[in-house]
């Protein structure tokens, strides 16, 4: 669990907005991003259910990805509750240890999932 999950939704947020037409709301008691039309692709979880971790909830193609990244890196990703079942993966994060260039990048990727085709036309993120 990260000794600061404050400063790693601070780091979070800042990646996630400055994607384009991103927004953020509060989803089942945790931090969500979206855009049009509500269209998640990252979540922010402390402790959920107390199960001990901090972590960045992103969308995956689907399955098949899922499974690739936690077989690559298990320490580093894992299949969450609730969203896991739909190919959305989980990335630990806290402390000194944390990428948080390839936490951007999986948000990035993630957002361009759910883009709509303007967004990705226009040059995308």
């Amino acid at each position: 669990m990260s000794p600061d999950p404050e400063a790693d939704l601070s780091k979070l947020r800042a990646i996630a907005l400055a994607l384009p037409e991103t927004a953020e709301k509060v989803s089942h008691g945790a931090p969500m991003f979206y855009i049009d039309k509500g269209k998640a692709f990252a979540y922010f979880s402390h402790d959920h259910h107390t199960n001990g971790e901090t972590a960045v909830l992103v969308k995956t193609s689907g399955a098949e990805e899922q499974a690739m990244l936690i077989e690559h890196d298990p320490d580093l990703y894992y299949k969450p509750p609730y969203l896991g079942p739909s190919g959305w993966v989980a990335i630990r994060v806290g402390g000194a240890d944390t990428d948080w260039d390839h936490v951007g990048d999986r948000v990035a990727i993630s957002w361009e999932l759910v883009a709509p085709r303007r967004l990705l036309e226009a040059g995308g993120r």
